[in-house]
């Protein structure tokens, strides 16, 4: 670590430096400005730090801009205030709402060895559906991982409607006539932070891993397709990802409308005339009474930020040449009931749905998802298509660019999950990454704590901690992982690690093909509206 103190700050800063220093706590100068952080054992931590402008008054739905340098010292020993999101969904194991919300919320933390010197980065970005989460969210705790070795970073950035609205209003005042996207933004900013300050901290900027699970996972996604991310990070980590089609900026495509007559149509809703008056709105209310408008974020295909359908850009081989380690839990759809969906009245009827929406393909799909058991297969069938073939996909796509990747399956239970009918839920597998088992949500079924669970919770924090240090999953007294090739290895973590090949035989064709059909008929989406939600697919014949 670089430990300084700045001459020349204002009184009040340097009376902060001088507690801070004689309280022993570290002050690093970076070139953002000199910070003071904590110290906890062998780990230095700071909190809170703002790496981009405000978002506010004029600035609300802007790309992020620049911080000044600041002068003297700032603390940083508290964490920053959540991005503005709605109040949770009622009896949700994922609600955690933040203590403090607001716009002026772009901030990240650092877990960072003592005596760190260029060490690998990791950084990661938190789900909940571009709608909530934030990222001091206890079982986010970096401390497990940089324990071994790495500079863990923490990021918000903003959120549903503060976040990725597209509207022609707010095209009209951008010189290259786009909107939406701004939370996007905000992590190519967030990672342009950690290219120019991390080395004050011990990190290695050109040695920088993206991490994420679920909507943090689409981000990662987001940043490997975007131009502007390009070269901010060596490395991606995608848990739980899902690569659905998006809208586009000014044309309806694939089943959905333009996100700009969304953000219309929203802004209408909400009782806002034109920009002006969405920017007058207060940041809660807004956000709540967008979400009463059913508007979803999501990115916006606008041919700059994003320039195409992700499944475009990796099918093209023009996303980011990195490695990676990509997977999803078996159980994802088990806390996610309401993306499925009501079952039809008995088996016949099921296996008659889909014979209708399926075609030529249904033999396949009854092979993988049969009608012995309904329920089962209509949870198998949406976790399937949203995260087993996302999963893979992104495997074989970066496997093709001749980059190091790694499969994974969580299928790890435990009693209090498995009560609930919850096995390896979504999101099951993140304590265990982080070392953070006695720090989950208050509703998250809880994790017992006995050898067997924390050897597979030490295996897995080697595992990815490895990966981002030197692309390569390693854990001593562990398994190899294979790595993702012509025997398309993966790992599956169950009660411990356990390597095989060729994951679900037939899974990735039948969803691939679904999705192949769906993108050359260009009129329907390709998301969770699948198995007996499916449209008719368009006949065998049809080529992406």
């Amino acid at each position: 670590m670089r430990l300084s103190l700045r001459l020349g700050a204002s009184l009040a800063a340097t009376f902060l430096s001088f507690a801070a220093l004689a309280q022993g706590n570290p002050t690093v100068q970076a070139p953002a400005g000199a910070l003071a952080g904590r110290v906890n054992g062998d780990l230095t931590i700071f909190k809170g730090i703002p790496y981009a402008q405000p978002p506010v008054g004029e600035r609300r739905w802007k790309a992020p801009e620049p911080l000044p340098a600041w002068t003297g010292v700032r603390d940083a020993g508290e964490f920053g205030r959540a991005c503005v999101q709605p109040r949770p969904r009622a009896g949700s194991i994922y609600a955690n709402p933040p203590r403090e919300m607001g716009e002026d919320c772009l901030s990240l933390n650092i877990w960072a060895p003592k005596e760190a010197k260029n060490a690998p980065v990791l950084v990661w970005i938190h789900g909940g559906s571009l709608t909530a989460g934030y990222s001091h969210e206890e079982a986010y705790d970096g401390a497990a991982l940089a324990r071994q070795g790495l500079v863990v970073v923490s990021i918000n950035y903003r959120l549903g409607i503060l976040g990725y609205l597209a509207h022609p209003g707010l095209g009209a005042e951008n010189p290259d006539g786009i909107s939406g996207n701004y939370g996007l933004l905000d992590q190519i900013a967030a990672l342009r932070w950690v290219r120019d300050n991390i080395g004050a901290f011990g990190g290695d900027a050109g040695n920088v891993t993206v991490a994420g699970e679920s909507a943090g996972a689409l981000s990662v996604m987001y940043l490997m397709a975007s131009p502007q991310a390009k070269g901010l990070f060596a490395k991606a980590i995608a848990q739980s990802a899902y690569m659905i089609s998006t809208p586009e900026l000014k044309q309806p495509r694939n089943g959905e409308f333009a996100a700009e007559a969304i953000g219309t149509y929203v802004a209408d809703k909400v009782g806002a005339a034109d920009v002006a008056a969405l920017r007058a709105m207060d940041p809660e209310t807004l956000t709540a009474e967008a979400v009463k408008a059913l508007y979803i974020p999501f990115g916006t295909v606008d041919g700059k930020v994003l320039p195409a359908q992700l499944v475009k850009i990796f099918d093209k081989g023009q996303q980011a040449p990195v490695p990676i380690l990509t997977g999803f839990n078996s159980g994802e759809i088990r806390s996610l009931r309401f993306l499925i969906g009501a079952a039809p009245a008995d088996a016949k009827a099921y296996e008659a749905v889909i014979r209708e929406r399926y075609g030529d393909l249904a033999d396949l799909f009854l092979r993988l998802y049969p009608s012995g058991n309904v329920e089962e297969s209509m949870l198998a069938t949406t976790r399937d298509a949203l995260y087993g073939w996302t999963s893979e996909r992104l495997a074989r796509n970066q496997a093709a660019l001749g980059q190091p990747s790694y499969l994974y399956i969580f299928d790890h239970g435990y009693p209090a999950a498995d009560e609930k009918g919850l096995h390896a839920f979504h999101a099951a597998e993140i304590p265990y990454v982080f070392g953070t088992a006695d720090r989950t949500p208050p509703f998250w079924p809880k994790v017992p704590d006995n050898p067997a669970e924390r050897r597979l919770s030490a295996a897995m924090t080697s595992y990815w901690a490895s990966f981002a240090r030197d692309a390569k999953p390693v854990a001593d007294g562990q398994p190899a992982w294979p790595v993702f090739g012509k025997d398309e290895g993966y790992m599956a973590f169950a009660g411990t690690p356990q390597p095989g090949v060729r994951m679900r035989p037939g899974m990735f064709a039948l969803h691939e093909t679904a999705v192949c059909r769906r993108r050359a008929a260009g009129t329907m989406p390709w998301n969770w509206n699948t198995g007996v939600a499916s449209p008719v697919l368009p006949p065998k014949g049809n080529v992406c």
